[in-house]
């Protein structure tokens, strides 16, 4: 999972510091790395990447000082490739056609094809990562203006992939044609933006134009906004279900559905499918659960009460994974208040359980605080199997819910009772059609057709 953001001003004012802000806002969708690319006049493009949250990879005074009028940005939360400068994006290159730097979203189910036939062909990749095959499938067509190779490029992918991309003076974005990952489009007075999440829009002042469409490229240059088509059919949309339950930040839109409304919605069909009668209060965890919590609250009638608090100061990178930190586990980020929960019945909401360990430490943790008993709900189904689409969910063996039936895993994370949604009321939450929905994770219903490491070259 990863962010995305680029912007576009005709009359030249400068945007890298509008494309750090925008970064800023999507830093809930990677942290390992951030990076801007943007072209200068004389056709040169230019790169700023560092390793780490966006504050610490990039220089805002620095980028605030350069002037540009189109640039992207990303930030990387890996799912193919390691976490190295190397494979920081966006990846930028100058081909026999001219500059072109790519930041994408989503993974490639076929890019291992894609590249070991590129390879034999004398292709050198720099990184690991599988957005560079589509910068090498450009490369292998010189003979065509850029766009047209690009869109050429595009057709051959399978799998999810939102993208913001420089190609030459013009700023473009790309949403694979299931649309799995979200794409937006927002405008500030003159200046054009694509976007992720309609969050890093807000954070610029821009105005929300639409949703990128499924299959569409929309190139953003001097004359104005066109869309393109990728020649692709496809018999369905896949939409990521896990973006409402658990990576897009609540105050965005996707698709036209609040995350905020979903989320809190998910949590009354929970309550209504799997009530707890006897609990005191109902409680969420910070901050992927709270409002599941919320709404299983209203829906329930039982009281709502911040009962675990979370630490907004640690990040992944300033606590060393120490024998000390692995025993004293989540308590470095949530610490349950034990007057609340002493000698008391809680319902505790979270958004899924992946491998366990961390439901098992937080029943364990509400325990130990005199809790009398902890009932778990979940506001999504059973996570049972990988995601191949840009969530670095575990393989089976490491799922629990794969490994376990209901009873094992109540009693694995140590709970008095666990109870998941279903699917169909995920669905429905929701509030798209079932054949506009990816629910692969739960359900296992991946996108079919053709070789999926196929090269279609």
């Amino acid at each position: 999972m990863c962010g995305v953001f680029g912007a576009f001003s005709p009359s030249g004012s400068s945007v890298l510091e509008d494309v750090y802000l925008g970064l800023y806002a999507l830093q809930h969708r990677g942290q390992e790395s951030a990076g801007i690319s943007w072209i200068n006049g004389e056709e040169n493009i230019h790169s700023l990447k560092g390793m780490g949250l966006v504050h610490i990879a990039l220089d805002q005074k620095k980028l605030a000082s350069i002037h540009a009028g189109c640039a992207i940005g990303h930030v990387r939360y890996s799912t193919t490739g390691e976490s190295l400068l190397a494979n920081a994006q966006p990846l930028a290159a100058k081909y026999a056609r001219g500059p072109i730097a790519i930041a994408h979203n989503g993974n490639l189910t076929n890019s291992d094809g894609i590249r070991r036939y590129l390879e034999n062909r004398g292709a050198i990749f720099q990184s690991t990562t599988d957005t560079e095959v589509i910068i090498h499938l450009m490369a292998h067509q010189s003979h065509k203006p850029p766009l047209d190779a690009l869109v050429d490029s595009l057709r051959r992918l399978r799998g999810a992939y939102s993208l913001s991309v420089l190609l030459g003076n013009r700023l473009i974005g790309a949403r694979d044609p299931w649309g799995f990952r979200p794409l937006v489009l927002g405008k500030r007075e003159d200046v054009t933006y694509i976007a992720s999440e309609t969050c890093a829009l807000d954070i610029v002042g821009a105005e929300f134009i639409r949703d990128v469409e499924p299959g569409e490229i929309v190139v953003i240059d001097s004359t104005g906004i066109k869309s393109v088509r990728i020649p692709v059919r496809t018999t369905r949309h896949f939409a990521c279900s896990f973006e409402y339950v658990y990576f897009a930040r609540p105050d965005s839109v996707i698709d036209g559905r609040s995350v905020y409304k979903v989320r809190k919605a998910l949590g009354e069909k929970l309550a209504a499918s799997a009530p707890a009668p006897s609990a005191d209060f109902v409680t969420g965890m910070p901050d992927s659960g709270t409002l599941a919590a919320l709404g299983y609250s209203e829906a329930s009638g039982k009281p709502f009460e911040i009962a675990v608090v979370r630490n907004r100061y640690v990040g992944r990178t300033f606590i060393q994974p120490t024998d000390l930190v692995r025993n004293l586990g989540v308590r470095i980020k949530l610490n349950p208040i034990r007057e609340l929960l002493k000698e008391r019945e809680v319902v505790v909401v979270d958004d899924s359980i992946v491998r366990g360990t961390t439901a098992r430490r937080i029943v364990n943790m509400m325990r130990e605080s005199g809790a009398s008993a902890v009932h778990l709900r979940i506001a999504s189904p059973p996570v049972r199997f990988p995601c191949y689409y840009g969530i670095d969910t575990p393989t089976c063996e490491e799922l629990a819910a794969a490994q376990l039936d209901l009873p094992s895993l109540e009693r694995m994370v140590g709970a008095d009772s666990l109870r998941y949604m279903s699917a169909e009321d995920l669905v429905a939450a929701i509030g798209k059609p079932r054949c506009e929905l990816c629910t692969a994770c739960f359900t296992g219903d991946y996108l079919q057709g053709g070789d999926e490491d196929g090269t279609d070259l």
